[in-house]
């Protein structure tokens, strides 16, 4: 929210109350409480009138500042964001106070705040990381009138998706409460969520409101009030409703962060490196087939039997295997959408059917539902009479027309909704299905309408994505087991990182609709995701043959790849035969990466470690990869840039300081920094491997994600420097067990590998040297290997 003209004035009709003064501060716990007068207090009158605000600054967990500003202080709305919900805070604050100031330190980092005036710092052992000064802090009072013309044109308090004509009388002013945080010289933001435009986030206004606005607005599906920068810390601001960022928009030099309310609070989170600082929460462990491909029918297209067990086929055919298939929304009768049945038409038996097509293809079943119910469903009415429908505030269901006719939402603060919609999926279950795609989750009311539990509609309207995927993922878990369930997610906010995997929406079938995803994608990945993915191809249009080829590419080499699209078909033969031999050749090299891929699972299970990051995340001391949005990291070891631009033209992209060697053509190194322009052959993807790495590879023409990693590994060894050691873990595949560890070590001329633990057989040892490739093959119970160089 903007409520400066320039920088001196304020907007006709905005009144202010900044915090000014501490007038008392006492010691709590982790922190302290300080009640902050807006006005200068010179004498007992000063006293008597104007806004006190209640400010509290705390570490709740070891390297984390929480500052929370209250004016009036009532009881806590509903829903709140679970900040701790597995694993317990490490508390470890350090408190101190003088006469004009009080400190907080915890794990690195210390908030300093001064009395008179009232300001707050913050430091890490080395540096200043930013400060609120002197007026940063304040409630504004905006007419509400105004807020009708601000700059923040998608406010939730202007957009009423009730459709109901009696909106009752508004009120005089909204009250906002604010913060700002100071940019320095050179720091750039990122994060906020999977924003589609522009990856360094100075200069814009992001409003925190999921939206289904495509992949080409400033509407996001997953918007997530965190975001990181350059100088090494992140802010958190904890709370689940709009949250409106202005990132040098309307004072170059900080941030300001507005919400409509009494309370705000926002963490400063601090870490040795970007990789602690942007894990917010960690992932559930996702099983190992998940990370195969997966084809979808497309939307609008035609999948009944025949045309689903065509493309099964085609792709074995092709040696293009699928791991799991997809069904899109007409698995179930038009208008019915959802009555979580099989079409009869085409499915008349659907349960021998899936059986059929699992056994034969080895495949997974995924079904396309959403937390919609058509009046037209033959379960609506079921719906309508459990209550289990979020109603209007006149205890009607509130029903609107888009999307499907006269659908209601599944209010799903009520257990017995949960309950109900949870039987519906349980049955889908016991057909053969074995994950969901939870699509929608964004379009959800909050004018005149109420919620089971009482919850303020405006905080649940983004919470409802983490507690509908919540939802259909625990009954996965209970189904299956442990690290055994998957759902495949359009929204989310602060808290859905818990249940993976979310692709990127609705885009377009161009190389400019390439790009956006990526820079989504690597914007969610910087506010506490570990996966991202996307539609291959692109989902709206039909891509011609060489964004089709360049999206397969670079979709194989995202942590989760799967075909989709709305009017057309993805199967790589719609693009030409040569389509499916490039597909072939980089689907077997992400199941060779498994052993590596899937332990950066685990890490993201355990630490909440990113799959796949933006380049800063690995190489903060490199100042030119902090704007780079076209390549990323897949993991610490591997560089992915795909391709944007025509056949025929050159491809740029960036390769940081060191020794890189191509994993596509072992006999290509380059040394960086160095930019590279080339043309990328159609059938090429540059994939750089970093020095010092050591990759555990599963054979060649494994034709899956999920197998025993630890079994007959080639081990690839890269550039390792003098008497430098590698222990590389080796996941078994089953859960977050490692089967074993290799250790690696260049001594002289020889590069020694030995099992240092665990059951892992060996199969080759590779060593890559300057485009040199020196190779041994080993038996598979040989536990020490020792290669000449």
């Amino acid at each position: 929210m903007r409520f400066n003209d320039g920088f001196w004035l304020l907007k006709s009709g905005v009144k202010p109350y900044h915090a000014l003064q501490i007038v008392h501060g006492v010691q709590d716990g982790d922190g302290f409480n300080l009640q902050v007068s807006t006005k200068p207090i010179r004498h007992r009158g000063d006293t008597l009138a104007g806004p006190v605000l209640s400010i509290r600054v705390h570490s709740p967990t070891e390297g984390v500042i929480g500052v929370k500003i209250e004016h009036f202080r009532t009881t806590d709305p509903t829903p709140d964001i679970a900040l701790f919900p597995d694993d317990p805070p490490v508390p470890s604050a350090s408190l101190s106070r003088t006469e004009n100031s009080f400190t907080v330190t915890s794990g690195g980092v210390t908030a300093e705040v001064t009395q008179n005036p009232y300001t707050i710092t913050f430091k890490s052992p080395t540096r200043t990381l930013t400060a609120a000064g002197y007026k940063h802090q304040a409630i504004y009072d905006v007419p509400y009138k105004w807020t009708l013309r601000s700059a923040s044109n998608n406010s939730c308090l202007t957009t009423d998706l009730s459709s109901n004509p009696h909106q009752g009388s508004a009120p005089e002013f909204v009250r906002y409460v604010h913060s700002e945080l100071n940019i320095s010289p050179g720091e750039l933001v990122y994060g906020l969520g999977e924003q589609f435009g522009p990856f360094v986030k100075n200069g814009q206004s992001v409003s925190i409101w999921n939206q289904d606005g495509g992949t080409s607005s400033e509407q996001a599906y997953k918007c997530v009030p965190f975001y990181i920068t350059n100088r090494n810390y992140g802010v958190f601001v904890n709370h689940p409703g709009e949250v409106e960022f202005e990132v040098g928009s309307e004072k170059v030099s900080r941030v300001g962060v507005s919400v409509a309310g009494s309370a705000l609070e926002y963490f400063i989170i601090y870490g040795p490196s970007p990789l602690e600082v942007s894990t917010l929460e960690h992932s559930r462990l996702l099983p190992a087939w998940t990370f195969g491909l997966w084809l979808s029918t497309s939307f609008l297209t035609s999948y009944d039997e025949k045309t689903v067990s065509g493309f099964l086929q085609g792709m074995t055919d092709r040696k293009c295997p699928v791991r799991v298939f997809h069904l899109d929304c007409f698995w179930m009768k038009q208008y019915e959408w959802c009555s979580f049945t099989f079409d009869p038409d085409n499915f008349p038996d659907p349960k021998a059917y899936l059986s059929e097509i699992k056994q034969k293809y080895g495949v997974k079943i995924c079904v396309w539902i959403n937390p919609y119910i058509s009046q037209l469903s033959p379960i609506f009415q079921e719906a309508v009479k459990g209550g289990y429908l979020i109603k209007r505030k006149d205890g009607t269901p509130w029903q609107w027309d888009l999307w499907q006719p006269g659908l209601g939402v599944v209010d799903v603060t009520n257990p017995a909704a949960r309950r109900w919609y949870e039987e519906k999926l349980n049955a889908l279950v016991d057909l053969g299905v074995d994950t969901f795609k939870t699509d929608f989750g964004e379009r959800i009311p909050h004018a005149n309408v109420v919620f089971h539990d009482g919850s303020d509609p405006l905080r649940v309207h983004n919470t409802y994505s983490v507690i509908y995927n919540e939802m259909v993922f625990g009954l996965l878990e209970r189904r299956f087991g442990k690290a055994e369930a998957v759902v495949f997610a359009r929204s989310a906010t602060a808290g859905g990182q818990r249940f993976p995997v979310h692709w990127g929406g609705d885009c377009e079938s161009t190389f400019e609709a390439m790009a956006e995803t990526l820079r989504g994608g690597l914007s969610l990945t910087s506010s506490g995701f570990a996966f991202a993915s996307h539609d291959i191809g692109g989902f709206e249009g039909h891509p011609p043959p060489e964004i089709y080829h360049r999206w397969v590419a670079y979709g194989l080499f995202s942590s989760h790849s799967r075909l989709h699209g709305s009017m057309s078909y993805r199967v790589p033969w719609q693009y030409g035969e040569d389509a499916a031999t490039y597909m072939a050749r980089f689907l077997d090299a992400k199941h060779r990466l498994m052993p590596y891929l899937y332990n950066l699972s685990i890490q993201g299970h355990k630490k909440g470690h990113p799959v796949q990051r933006a380049m800063l995340i690995d190489f903060l001391d490199d100042r030119t990869v902090h704007h780079l949005d076209r390549q990323y990291m897949l993991g610490p070891s591997l560089l992915v840039a795909p391709v944007f631009v025509p056949v025929g033209e050159e491809s740029e992209y960036y390769l940081p300081a060191g020794r890189w060697t191509a994993f596509f053509d072992s006999s290509r190194m380059q040394v960086g920094p160095a930019w590279i322009k080339e043309v990328v052959p159609i059938d090429q993807l540059p994939v750089w491997v970093r020095q010092g790495t050591v990759l555990a590879l599963g054979p060649t023409g494994i034709g899956r994600p999920d197998y025993d990693f630890a079994n007959a590994i080639d081990v690839h060894v890269y550039e390792l420097g003098e008497g430098q050691i590698v222990q590389t873990e080796v996941p078994s595949g089953k859960g977050a067990d490692i089967a074993g560890v290799v250790e690696t070590k260049l001594q002289g001329n020889e590069v020694i590998v030995k099992v240092a633990s665990g059951e892992v057989g060996l199969a080759s040892v590779t060593y890559f040297i300057g485009g040199q490739v020196h190779k041994v093959d080993v038996g598979n119970d040989q536990k020490e290997i020792s290669l000449r160089v």
